[in-house]
């Protein structure tokens, strides 16, 4: 059974040898704590993270959804521990200076209102703009038609983006506030991603699409779901249902925190797997399994707090999940990036846990397999307007 057919299946309740393993991914400090621990050096990234842990392959297709040109990057000031700088998408922010992993510091949002709306962010999300495709997308498409691994794509957001533009507290007060604004701004990102995918969509056998949104907190969602419900449900059944008219019937949506108050309405727009569950802020596979019924896929709902209380609380968390793997429409993993405070031991310990449960065979030797990765890489030519990289 190749990787595609056994996610495809898993995906869709039938028979598998063995479920699909993947994993979500890692924080940068990470990678430097398991450098000191036995991790090889030249594992600093999680792309390469996962062919080294031997997980199975998927990809997305590389059809550039974002901002284009994308704002210039610049460093407004800095000391010896921090600097202050504009990212690509316009944000003012604080980081640390040594690459420390955390959520930045937010001091400043490019989008406003709608004088900005229309003067610097519509023109930037236009899916005309050269440069959204690769240029060698005919090579890369007769790399796909062979491939053994589950292909998707990215279908955007439709309100992470907003609220990473705008910031979480104006996004909240904007919906009350001036609500034509913000149907505007997420009728046009409706309907820029459909232009911009329908391309691959119907040039390409894709297995899968996902969303990003990251909307909810450890206590429930940033809006009601009554918002949620106004604003958002009727763009994604449009998006949701263009996919499964051209067999694209796997949407997943990327969301930490609490999303119970949202699971089931993802569910009415067409998203029908959620991921990655994140156990410590309240949401849990299980429950949602036992509230949407078969309906509802699941990836993730691994508590990664576990992993770091040790080997007996990890073998009791993979141990709970069992009856729903059996179950199907569930691929088990951490519930988002591995902290640095879990050790190397420890998630290695994990790892042969999880393999031996589910019946997953232990991957070959890295150096063995390395070459399975081998392929096209897409090639974009720089895009107009598109200022050099931040220095």
């Amino acid at each position: 059974m190749t990787n595609q057919e056994r996610w495809m299946r898993t995906m869709h309740y039938e028979s598998v040898d063995y479920i699909p393993d993947e994993e979500f991914g890692y924080w940068d400090d990470t990678f430097r704590a398991w450098h000191n621990q036995s991790l090889p050096e030249f594992v600093n990234n999680n792309s390469i993270a996962d062919r080294y842990f031997g997980f199975s392959r998927r990809e997305s297709v590389p059809v550039r959804l974002g901002l284009m040109p994308v704002f210039q990057s610049r460093v407004l000031e800095e000391d010896e521990r921090h600097k202050i700088l504009v990212d690509g998408s316009g944000i003012v922010q604080e980081v640390f200076k040594d690459g420390t992993s955390s959520i930045p510091h937010y001091i400043d949002f490019p989008l406003k209102g709608r004088r900005e709306w229309e003067e610097l962010f519509w023109p930037r999300l236009d899916p005309e703009t050269p440069g959204r495709y690769p240029e060698n997308w005919e090579e890369l498409k007769a790399y796909w038609m062979k491939r053994d691994y589950p292909l998707g794509i990215s279908v955007g957001s439709l309100f992470g983006w907003v609220r990473n533009w705008m910031g979480f507290e104006r996004i909240c007060m904007m919906m009350y506030d001036d609500p034509e604004l913000m149907h505007d701004i997420i009728e046009h990102l409706t309907d820029f991603i459909l232009r911009t995918v329908e391309r691959a969509v119907k040039e390409i056998n894709l297995d899968f699409a996902a969303f990003w949104e990251d909307m909810a907190f450890n206590n429930g969602p940033m809006i009601s779901p009554d918002m949620f419900q106004e604003f958002l449900v009727p763009r994604y059944k449009r998006i949701t249902s263009f996919l499964k008219e051209h067999g694209v019937d796997i949407v997943y949506v990327d969301c930490d925190g609490n999303i119970n108050a949202i699971a089931g309405l993802w569910l009415e727009a067409g998203v029908n797997t959620m991921f990655p569950i994140e156990v410590r802020a309240g949401t849990d596979p299980i429950e949602l399994r036992e509230r949407f019924g078969r309906d509802m896929r699941l990836m993730g709902g691994v508590d990664k707090m576990k992993l770091i209380e040790g080997k007996e609380a990890i073998r009791k968390e993979v141990a709970r999940l069992e009856k729903l793997v059996a179950d199907g429409g569930y691929i088990p993993h951490v519930d988002h990036r591995v902290p640095s405070d879990v050790t190397y031991e420890n998630y290695l310990y994990y790892l042969k846990v999880k393999r031996k449960t589910f019946g997953i065979p232990e991957p070959e030797p890295y150096e063995v397999r390395k070459h399975l990765y081998e392929g096209p890489q897409p090639v974009f030519l720089p895009v107009e307007g598109t200022p050099p990289p931040l220095t």
